[in-house]
């Protein structure tokens, strides 16, 4: 009616229903959205390449269960966390290559208004409309509305781009509580109102809030999937016009947010260094185990005096007794390496060149990315 009552003629609503609008018009909204995002997917990719590069060498614990197992890098730790994301921008640039158009095909779909009203022209016409919204699919066959298991596509790809970030987060937060790093603090910021010392990675645990409303969205839509009652029915609008540009606005907040976090953190390189001569000698039981089989002991038996050795001298840390976890393997006298190859075992363990490869291969891929596919103003090498 407002564009009837400006153009001064009333063409706009001949051969056509309301949802030959708002159907295409969300389907643009929901594309153009998706650019801005991957946007901020390439601008993350490339924070999270300048902190792998600064890091690439930084041994630290890694841990399985959040228990310490193994040596890796922080490095390592933001390259596992940039692929991922890499992973989750090849599915969105799939998806927006797809993505179709609904197309005008008035109360039901069949397109008869309109061809009733301009012939064999209305293909043409739609073709034409299309391809100036910047649409290189139509759907062929639809109803009133266009199948809401592509909303959930679109949730579903929001997700799996927000999983990065997750996992950024709760790393971010896991070693901000051992010491090990900060996200950053501003002047005036609180991070506790009864506890003056607190430094809370407050950002961090934003992104993980909004993790879980994104999913919750997703939950959302999937309920409307499969659910068009025939030609169309207007039951999911209640749900859409709250999951879809809420869902926008959460990953949008995440992305920002993470891009601060990643752009503050700082890494307390001592603390992460005693950290790894505190856990050193248990980390190298996989390398006692290799050395105890060269030397020609059984991998089980090997296994079960380590794994003895190791729980002992962890009561005896326990119990604010001296420790010496090495002393206690080397005198078992069915084990046979003596503390001085335990030693040497443990000296070649601080370096990790396959952990560095790694890094190395991602900062590629993750160069190709920023410069070569469509990352306006950004620039790989200043952010490195």
């Amino acid at each position: 009616e407002e564009f009837n009552a400006l153009a001064g003629l009333q063409f706009i609503h001949l051969g056509l229903t309301s949802r030959d609008i708002t159907e295409n018009v969300e389907l643009m909204q929901i594309r153009d959205s998706l650019v801005l995002i991957r946007s901020e997917v390439l601008g993350v990719l490339g924070l999270l390449a300048s902190q792998m590069d600064q890091h690439r060498n930084l041994v630290m614990v890694g841990r399985t269960h959040n228990v310490p197992a193994q040596l890796t890098t922080l490095g390592k730790r933001f390259a596992t966390i940039a692929e991922e994301l890499l992973f989750a921008l090849q599915r969105l640039d799939s998806f927006l290559d797809r993505l179709p158009l609904r197309g005008f095909r008035g109360p039901v779909g069949t397109t008869q208004d309109l061809f009733d009203l301009v012939g064999g022209q209305a293909k043409a016409l739609e073709a034409e409309i299309s391809e100036s919204l910047g649409f290189s699919h139509i759907l062929d066959s639809t109803g009133q509305i266009y199948p809401r298991s592509i909303d959930f596509e679109v949730l579903s790809t929001l997700v799996q781009l927000s999983s990065a970030l997750s996992n950024l987060a709760i790393m971010v937060r896991l070693m901000s509580g051992a010491g090990l790093l900060s996200e950053g603090f501003a002047d005036g910021q609180v991070g506790s109102s009864a506890m003056p010392h607190k430094v809370n990675p407050r950002s961090s645990e934003r992104i993980s809030g909004l993790a879980v409303v994104l999913k919750g969205y997703l939950s959302m839509i999937s309920e409307i999937s499969g659910d068009s009652w025939n030609e169309g029915d207007v039951s999911c609008s209640v749900v859409r016009r709250i999951a879809l540009p809420d869902a926008f606005l959460a990953i949008d907040g995440m992305f920002q947010t993470a891009a601060t976090v990643l752009r503050e953190v700082s890494v307390s390189r001592e603390a992460i260094m005693e950290e790894v001569e505190q856990y050193l000698p248990y980390i190298a039981s996989t390398r006692f185990l290799t050395a105890a089989m060269k030397a020609g002991m059984d991998r089980e038996s090997a296994y079960r005096k380590i794994q003895g050795a190791a729980l002992l001298s962890l009561r005896d840390r326990e119990a604010g007794r001296e420790v010496n976890f090495l002393k206690l393997l080397a005198d078992d006298p069915e084990f046979p390496l003596d503390v001085s190859q335990l030693q040497q075992e443990i000296s070649t363990l601080q370096t990790l060149p396959m952990a560095e490869r790694q890094v190395e291969t991602l900062l590629e891929r993750i160069k190709e990315v920023v410069e070569t596919q469509g990352a306006s103003g950004v620039n790989f090498q200043e952010i490195i």
